[in-house]
This record gives structure tokens, sequence and C-alpha cells, in this order.
């Protein structure tokens, strides 16, 4: 994938799962470093598991990342102290 296509990923999935996780959002910078550190995480974990992560910009692919960047963003706010609302 280009560099294009992978903030655009990171974007869209950062942006969505701050949306659920914080109900605020982080801002456009972290969404996007928030959804590349996901794609990242979520590619991780989701081999473990035997599955496939990020495989180009596709709905998967959106995804993998979105479960990543909601990952990283609970352990974000479990480290920070920060309380968590994902009800």
């Amino acid at each position: 994938m280009s560099i294009i296509a992978w903030v655009v990923l990171g974007l869209i999935s950062g942006f969505i799962a701050s949306k659920v996780v914080n109900k605020t959002g982080e801002g456009v910078v972290l969404d996007i470093v928030l959804g590349i550190v996901g794609a990242v995480v979520g590619g991780f974990l989701f081999h473990l598991v035997g599955a496939a992560g990020v495989n180009g910009f596709n709905i998967w692919s959106m995804f993998v990342a979105f479960v990543g960047a909601v990952v990283v963003l609970v352990v974000k706010h479990a480290v920070m102290g920060r309380s968590r609302s994902l009800a």
C-alpha cells in the first residue's frame, strides 16, 4: 500500500475507534497515528490467531485496523489512568 493509502486507512479506522472508545475523538493527527499503529497491532494480533492482517485498502483491512486501534486506545487509557467508556 502507498503512504496515502496508509494515511487514509489510519484516519478512517482511528477516527471510528476513537469515537467508539472515547465518544469524543482524539483529533485528526492522533486519529491517523492511532489508525496506522492500530493497523500494525491488529495485523499482529490477527496473525497470531491465523487470520489475514492488513492486505490492502479494503473492508477487511479497515476492520483489522479498527480492532487494533481499539486495543491501542484501551491500553493507552489503562496506562494513563483515564476512564474509558465502552458502553
